[in-house]
């Protein structure tokens, strides 16, 4: 490891091992808690459970049953905060340490171009950031498994799970570096490049949030049924919220025009105001990876166009 690499581990490798001890612990918390959950399923307590989002009741007192799974949360928690905690204390001091304390001239005169510095510190800052989050994408989703999907679980779609695992975690991580190394390179002060990431990627966050809320870019599945039949379970399914009623010529009414429960008393409203059948709107549980590369292409996507910024804007303020 010679020349600039080596200078960039110099100064990156602090944060190396601070990943790495975080990985650690994490890891040391999700092998404790997962044998938790094992066990208490392996116990019987949850063998009466069907999986939907109906809650699971004690026998006894009819109360809710849940599995430990707070822990399994601070977890997504804390890797939907990932790409800003990456962007603000690895992506801000990337540049912006050595072009606020002009270090940077020094080493450029020493027959170092400004591709080859740039180039050495992003490739190692990106390597650690995609392995970081790599392994803690793939942390959650391991300790995730047995709860998976269930009433006494967690379910695909909460935010924690969604946006806290899977390959989005990977290019909303990036994003966050490459936001922070943006900012760096243009404040020249390593705490205002803090804050403007700290403030560009919790709105980027806050917008994916709402596409998903939206269904803006995995628009949802329609299900349709007999009004007089019980519809389809609902399951694992993220409901919009959405419900209605079908003519026959295809107009969609809301449900309250025929409130009444499946049986005779629905069958007689629908006849009687021309409804055929009535429909409801939702997510299967398999468009988990339809919102999983949607996202990844997304920030993926905007983290390449701030680096290609990054470059360009070199030859000018470096």
């Amino acid at each position: 490891m010679k020349g600039t690499l080596w200078l960039a581990w110099r100064q990156q490798r602090a944060l190396i091992v601070c990943g790495a001890a975080v990985l650690l612990a994490a890891a040391a918390l999700a092998a404790y808690s997962r044998a938790g959950m094992v066990d208490d399923l392996r116990s019987g307590l949850f063998d009466g459970c069907d999986p939907g989002p109906l809650y699971c009741t004690r026998a006894p007192d009819g109360l809710p049953r849940f599995l430990d799974v707070e822990p399994l949360r601070l977890l997504g928690a804390l890797n939907i905060a990932l790409p800003a905690l990456v962007g603000m204390f690895w992506g801000a001091p990337l540049l912006g340490r050595d072009r606020e304390l002009g270090t940077h001239r020094m080493v450029l005169t020493q027959g170092v171009g400004r591709a080859q510095w740039f180039a050495s510190r992003f490739a190692l800052a990106a390597l650690g950031t995609v392995m970081l989050s790599g392994a803690l994408a793939l942390l959650f989703r391991w300790w995730w498994e047995p709860a998976a999907n269930r009433s006494y679980g967690l379910f695909w779609y909460v935010a924690t799970a969604l946006t806290g695992s899977g390959p989005s975690l990977v290019a909303a991580a990036l994003f966050g570096l490459a936001v922070g190394t943006l900012a760096g390179l243009l404040t020249r002060r390593v705490l205002s490049a803090m804050a403007w990431t700290l403030l560009v990627t919790g709105v980027v966050a806050v917008a994916v949030q709402w596409t998903h809320r939206a269904r803006l870019l995995v628009p949802p599945h329609r299900y349709v049924s007999d009004g007089w039949q019980p519809k389809e379970p609902m399951g694992d399914k993220w409901s919009t919220g959405h419900y209605g009623l079908i003519t026959g010529s295809g107009r969609r009414d809301s449900a309250l025009e025929c409130a009444s429960p499946s049986g005779r008393e629905l069958r007689e409203c629908m006849t009687r105001h021309g409804y055929v059948s009535r429909y409801y709107e939702a997510n299967p549980a398999g468009d988990y990876w339809s919102f999983q590369w949607t996202d990844t292409a997304l920030l993926g996507g905007l983290a390449l166009v701030l680096v290609l910024v990054t470059v360009l804007l070199l030859r000018r303020r470096v």
